[in-house]
């Protein structure tokens, strides 16, 4: 790990000539920066710059407290000024090392009327963003930190073309279509999810919004500024327990401080897929060990319905799973994730009052789990998190007795502190029990995976079981996600729908669904998207002797690099990964053919073997072939409509 550390204290000699100066940092390449000051009636606002121009303009911050707000009559009392460039090794995801390298400035502000409290700023600017939180060092009258509202916003420097999800509301699953929306079309009522993401004009790159770092604290949302100008502000999630206060807090002997907010940016807003900034930002991890976590795919028992044309009764029973783990060992996937319904009480209400200790007579756990680890695959089981939470250390090691591998959290569907908090508590009992983690009706990514490596995928994404009751997973929602929700960080889409039809032909239906995609596209879904534990979601039958099963075998989940090639936000992307010395790259397409060209320009020298997975004549047929590429060649890629193309680079 390489480690440059710079630290320089600047503290004002005088508080009120402090008061008037403008403070800027910049990143290491010096094409980020961010400007602060307090010369408006000490209201504190920073600007951000992206090559020399203003991308967010002007922007308050504040904190409103139960009693008094911290927003105004602020001079500077200091400032402290550090770089950092270290490395740190990701557990699993788009790459092996992340760099965390940064300019950091702490900009102190005391009132200037009783009861004279201090707040600090923390900037940061790196080459891929800027990115800043608030501080409250300990102090007399803030024994308990009651916080109301956060006053963070930020105002566009133009009316942006943005993406967006609009949730409309707290308390949700956290899955909908980002669509376009004009910054100047954003209203105070909108609860947009992160990432907002916003084209700055042509030429001049693209911003993503979001949060880092989100610990006993409320889950960010982003409203419209209700004054008539550009921009968003930071709404925050109630607590459940108290309507005065988004966040409770007592003071801890380091202070108490706010998550990131992120302004993440780029040329091209596809270069936002290869950022680790969120992560960057993110507490150390929290496990010394990390050799059990280990990434894969499972085959999986509830997206096909389950589909399982063997079994006399297909449900969840022993039989069901035996056929899942049979597919799972023929086609070389690591687990198996045995779905709702396996333990007493499950199936009324998706088991939300169900007995997670007791498994229902139908099935046996820890038989199924002798009988995956003679076929080298492990077992996930899934959980409603009200059942399993007041009982979650018992059931944790009961499981870790059984030689279970992973488990899979569902219906959370909340942000507020209470929830935040009770992520935390989930991951480090699991981490305890040596299990992984997937969560699903769960928030937005905040960075977390790198503090918590057994939290190696989650939801918060409308995914492909919105094929069995919806027409609304389509070729262009399928590409837009890779430019916005895929930016946080792991998405467990549950890709891998063999029974593809075109749009016209496609139609909702709950046992072995359909989707309105090509099978190219379902096999460019591994790569395009991560997800360091990866469903491969149909029934065995629908993937025995079938094309590009091959694939679905071979792509692995974790990466040692990652590059973006192409694409155009919600037309079309193509994105290259590498694992040793093999790459794979996965083209999506939206419901317009095109023909793109790939310059290899990342390939090591001599030459290789591309083994190519294209759209064929109807959507479920691959066009496969092999040819050799060399550094500096091209690859043409013929797209179909709601198509895509999956290769796979060997030497």
């Amino acid at each position: 790990m390489r480690r440059l550390a710079i630290l320089v204290a600047l503290s004002g000699g005088c508080v009120a000539a402090a008061g008037a100066e403008t403070l800027s940092v910049s990143s290491p390449n010096g094409q980020v920066a961010i400007r602060v000051d307090t010369t408006d009636k000490g209201v504190p606002r920073y600007e951000v710059r992206f090559h020399d121009r203003a991308v967010i303009a002007p922007s308050p911050l504040g904190l409103a407290l139960t009693e008094q707000p911290l927003q105004d009559g602020f001079v500077q009392a200091g400032v402290t000024r550090s770089s950092s460039d270290t490395t740190w090794p990701m557990v699993a995801g788009k790459a092996a090392v992340a760099r965390d390298h940064y300019n950091e400035m702490v900009v102190v502000l005391k009132e200037d009327r009783a009861p004279g409290r201090t707040l600090e700023l923390v900037f940061r600017a790196y080459d891929d963003g800027a990115a800043f939180r608030y501080r409250l060092p300990p102090q007399p009258g803030l024994d308990v930190v009651a916080i109301r509202a956060e006053l963070t916003q930020f105002n566009f420097a133009g009316d942006y073309g943005c993406l967006g999800a609009n949730l409309g509301s707290f308390g949700s699953s956290h899955e909908m279509e980002f669509d376009p929306v004009p910054a100047s079309r954003i209203r105070p009522p909108n609860r947009f999810d992160a990432p907002l993401v916003c084209s700055l004009g042509k030429g001049h790159g693209a911003l993503a919004l979001a949060e880092a770092d989100l610990r006993n604290y409320a889950g960010m949302y982003l409203s419209g500024r209700g004054d008539g100008g550009l921009g968003v502000q930071v709404t925050l999630a109630p607590r459940p327990d108290d309507p005065r206060a988004v966040v409770r807090r007592t003071m801890a002997p380091a202070g108490v401080q706010s998550p990131w907010r992120v302004v993440l940016l780029a040329d091209a807003a596809g270069q936002l897929i290869e950022s680790t900034l969120l992560a960057n930002l993110s507490a150390p991890a929290q496990i010394e060990d990390t050799r059990w976590i280990r990434p894969g795919k499972a085959a999986w028992d509830w997206w096909s319905g389950p589909y399982a044309p063997t079994v006399a009764q297909p449900g969840s029973n022993s039989a069901t799973a035996r056929y899942f783990i049979d597919f799972a060992a023929d086609a070389g996937l690591q687990y198996m994730l045995i779905d709702e319904g396996w333990y007493e009480g499950s199936r009324a209400d998706f088991s939300s009052h169900g007995d997670v200790l007791h498994q229902r007579p139908a099935i046996d756990i820890p038989a199924l789990v002798d009988y995956g680890r003679e076929r080298g695959v492990g077992l996930w089981l899934w959980l409603n998190w009200q059942a399993l939470d007041p009982v979650l250390d018992q059931a944790l090691a009961l499981y870790e007795g059984w030689g279970v591998k992973g488990i899979k959290v569902d219906f959370m569907d909340r942000d507020d502190q209470v929830m935040v908090e009770w992520y935390e508590k989930l991951l480090a009992a699991a981490a305890r029990h040596h299990l992984m983690v997937d969560l699903h009706g769960a928030y937005h990514p905040t960075g977390m995976t790198r503090t918590w490596p057994n939290f190696i995928t989650q939801e918060g994404v409308m995914g492909a079981e919105y094929n069995k009751w919806s027409r609304r997973v389509t070729a262009t929602h399928n590409v837009t996600l890779a430019y916005t929700r895929l930016l946080l960080g792991p998405m467990d889409y549950t890709p891998g729908g063999f029974n593809n039809v075109g749009p016209e032909a496609f139609e909702p239906r709950f046992v072995s669904p359909l989707v309105q995609t090509t099978r190219a596209q379902a096999l460019a879904m591994y790569v395009v998207y991560e997800s360091p534990f990866a469903c491969v979601s149909d029934s065995p039958a629908n993937y025995r002797g079938q094309a590009g099963l091959d694939f679905l075998a071979a792509v692995p989940t974790s990466w040692d690099e990652t590059r973006f090639l192409a694409g155009d936000l919600g037309e079309y992307v193509v994105v290259a990964r590498r694992r040793g010395s093999d790459w794979y790259i996965g083209a999506m397409n939206n419901e317009h053919a095109r023909s793109v060209r790939l310059k290899l320009d990342f390939l090591g020298a001599g030459s290789h073997v591309a083994h190519m997975y294209a759209d064929g004549k109807s959507p479920a047929d691959l066009d496969t072939s092999d040819r050799v590429v060399r550094h500096g060649g091209e690859l043409r890629l013929a797209l179909a409509g709601s198509g895509g193309a999956a290769i796979r680079i060997t030497q």
